[in-house]
C-alpha cells in the first residue's frame, strides 16, 4: 500500500515566521492596523449629528470611562431640544442638573447597602456609584425655562428654544440667470 501523506520538513529556533504569501499583510500588521482603529476611533473627519453643537468630541475621544456614564440620546424638535439619559436603579433625589456659563451638567450618585444575618452566615454587601455628564447648550436656548422630569428610571431633559430660533423656514425660490 502506497504511503498517502507527503512529509514536510519543518523549521524550528528562533525568528521562524509562517511564509505570507505576496500582497497580503502579516499578523502583525493586521494587529497593529486593528489597534490604530481602536485607538483613533472617532477622531476622523466624519460628523456625528449635533457633535459640535453639544461638545461630544471628548467623549469620542475616549476620555470618559464608559461604564460610569449613563447613555444619552439628544434630539432636536421644533421648539426645543431634547435629552433623555438612561439611568436605571435611581430616584430624582440622586440626580442633580446644573446650569452654568452655557454648559448643562447632569450628576447622580447612588448608594446601596445590604445586610443578611442568618446563624449559619452573614453577608453584607456595599454598592457605590456615581457620574456625571456636561453639555455645551446651543445658543439658540432659553436657559430659564429648561425642564427636567424623571420617570422609571429615564431622565428628560427639555431645553426650548428662544422665539427667534423657533421662526419657520422660508423657502427662497432659484431664479434663472
Amino acid at each position: 500500500m502506497s504511503e498517502l501523506f507527503t512529509k514536510l520538513p519543518v523549521k524550528t529556533g528562533k525568528g521562524d515566521r509562517w511564509p505570507v504569501p505576496f500582497g497580503l499583510p502579516s499578523l502583525e500588521s493586521l494587529q497593529r492596523d486593528i489597534d490604530r482603529l481602536f485607538e483613533n476611533f472617532g477622531g476622523g473627519s466624519w460628523s456625528l449629528p449635533m457633535r459640535r453643537t453639544f461638545g461630544l468630541e471628548p467623549l469620542l475621544r475616549g476620555d470618559v470611562s464608559w461604564g460610569n456614564v449613563p447613555a444619552v440620546d439628544i434630539v432636536e424638535r421644533d421648539k426645543a431640544f431634547e435629552i433623555t439619559a438612561e439611568i436605571p436603579g435611581m430616584e430624582e433625589k440622586d440626580v442633580e442638573l446644573k446650569v452654568s456659563s452655557g454648559v448643562l451638567t447632569i450628576k447622580g450618585e447612588k448608594s446601596e447597602e445590604k445586610e443578611e444575618k442568618e446563624k449559619d452566615y452573614y453577608l453584607s454587601e456595599r454598592r457605590y456609584g456615581a457620574f456625571e455628564r456636561s453639555f455645551r447648550i446651543p445658543d439658540e436656548v432659553d436657559t430659564d425655562k429648561i425642564e427636567a422630569t424623571f420617570k422609571k428610571g429615564v431622565l428628560t431633559v427639555t431645553m426650548p428654544k428662544k422665539p427667534e430660533a423657533q421662526k419657520p423656514e422660508k423657502k427662497i425660490t432659484v431664479k434663472a440667470a
